[in-house]
């Protein structure tokens, strides 16, 4: 097949995401036109696109997605009715943009860290979700969230004192709050990375001292240790149940008792850590080759 054009698509700016770390985009943009692949960086909200004249559009950092998240609903809506080839699938972006899909893979056996639902319009007691979440600390964050945007990392007393400020946000959109995981401060959160559905790499994020948050723009730092057995094989079986057709998969998570608990399931615009892993460029273009 004659491939015209593939679309890589970003957003106008990437902000303080491209801080502390490697520029990804660049990266794996240069390694695509080596190989001969007609790729081009497009804006998923420049109304100026023909979307329809590209033969794949890859969903590779949006970033500000979430901040427009109806407009990317839009685009999303948008796409699918040009019939255009969009990796991860579209069904598949919709559905990961909303924490919601925690319940549809906890339904599924995964085992995930455990949540209260904040519904948009509610008001936040805070008592009631220390009780529920049997916690000290807490994590309060929006449904459709990224980049640790209004994340909150609360004790008993910091909750109420924050309570008029998590109800004005709770007016616009929906939050959840887990109990805070004190061993991703102290052992980090993995990073399981796969490429149509088979495994790459691993990361493993610390955070800096005084913070929880692992993000590499806050300061956070990365390694590469070879992952226990058992949460490389609970990372597989989620892939397998929920992203097997997608180009690009990461399984974020924490180890409790040698167990992997689910932090998030990433599959719209997961940073890949490609620089990471020796292979992994090429690993990630012998999975787009075989998508197209």
């Amino acid at each position: 097949m004659q491939i015209q054009q593939i679309a890589l698509i970003t957003c106008e700016s990437l902000g303080s995401y491209t801080a502390n770390a490697d520029s990804e985009d660049e990266r794996l943009y240069q390694f695509l036109k080596g190989k001969g692949l007609p790729v081009s960086w497009q804006v998923w909200d420049d109304a100026s696109v023909d979307w329809s004249r590209f033969d794949a559009l890859i969903i590779k950092s949006p970033w500000d997605y979430f901040d427009k998240i109806e407009a990317f609903y839009s685009w999303l809506d948008k796409v699918e009715a040009a019939g255009c080839k969009v990796l991860n699938p579209v069904k598949t972006v919709r559905w990961n943009a909303d924490k919601l899909y925690f319940k549809d893979m906890e339904a599924a056996g995964v085992t995930i860290v455990p949540t209260v639902w904040l519904e948009q319009g509610s008001s936040f007691v805070a008592g009631a979700a220390f009780v529920e979440l049997g916690s000290e600390k807490i994590i309060v964050k929006p449904r459709v969230s990224g980049g640790a945007k209004n994340t909150f990392a609360l004790t008993i007393d910091e909750a109420i004192a924050r309570t008029s400020e998590i109800n004005q946000l709770l007016e616009q959109e929906p939050f959840l709050a887990q109990p805070f995981i004190e061993e991703i401060k102290t052992d980090g959160e993995w990073s399981f990375i796969f490429f149509n559905g088979n495994y790459s790499h691993t990361v493993l994020k610390t955070a800096k001292p005084g913070d929880f948050r692992v993000q590499h723009f806050f300061g956070g730092t990365i390694h590469t240790p070879t992952p226990p057995a058992a949460l490389l094989a609970t990372a597989q079986t989620i892939v397998d149940k929920f992203a097997k057709d997608c180009l690009y998969a990461r399984v974020d998570g924490v180890a409790l008792k040698n167990e992997l608990v689910l932090m998030e399931l990433e599959l719209i615009e997961p940073f890949l850590f490609l620089s990471t892993s020796e292979g992994s460029l090429e690993r990630y273009y012998q999975a787009l080759l075989a998508q197209l």
